[in-house]
């Protein structure tokens, strides 16, 4: 489990077949959990100041790979006792967007993001949204696009900075609205809000 705030950009070394290496300040163990833009993956070696994480094929089909260059956000997953600062992230992509639109707004900027319209359910005016492992709030959707505001330390320490028009990012969108889709979904014709607000208290 993750909170979506960046541990640090850690820099690509090489990523060949399923294998992505990266140079960070962090020292993970053999066998941790991390978030690579916002995706779970398990370390597999560790040498001097580097670490590699390996890709299964199911990960390699949903993620948006061509950004696994470069520079990454990296995120260590939650220890017990940990400050709980941004919101429940799992370290699950399960939607791929695309970039349409930065512009200025005030001291920060604003990020427009187009999802693919079947997915649009599990987009939340005011609700949670990670982007590339970052914690984030949507501020509006407007037909398949959510705009989402960035302020600019965030947008000065992530790679948010590199976006341009069309870059694709990972999506995992919020955990407790999927688990509220998969209940309405399976018991469309009798679940209650009571039965939704007895299985959300155990969370």
């Amino acid at each position: 489990m993750f909170s979506g705030l960046i541990r640090e950009i850690a820099k690509v070394e090489s990523f060949n077949n399923s294998i992505l290496t990266l140079k960070a300040k962090y020292t993970p163990k053999i066998g941790d959990s991390i978030s690579i833009n916002g995706a779970c993956l398990t370390v597999v070696s560790i040498s001097k100041n580097s670490f590699s994480v390996e890709l299964s094929p199911e990960s390699a089909k949903i993620l948006a790979i061509e950004n696994y260059k470069d520079e990454v956000h990296i995120e260590p997953a939650m220890q017990m006792g940990d400050r709980f600062e941004g919101h429940v992230v799992q370290g699950h992509i399960d939607i791929i967007g695309v970039i349409e639109k930065i512009e200025k707004f005030g001291n920060s900027y604003n990020l427009f993001i187009k999802i693919d319209k079947k997915f649009l359910h599990l987009i939340v005016p005011k609700g949670s949204i990670t982007i590339d492992g970052v914690s984030l709030t949507i501020n509006e959707v407007v037909d398949e696009v959510m705009r989402l505001t960035i302020i600019p330390h965030t947008m000065e320490n992530s790679i948010f900075k590199s976006y341009k028009i069309g870059t694709k990012v990972n999506i995992e969108s919020d955990m407790f609205v999927r688990y509220i889709e998969n209940i309405l979904k399976h018991k469309s014709d009798s679940v209650s809000w009571n039965d939704i607000d007895s299985i959300m208290a155990k969370y």
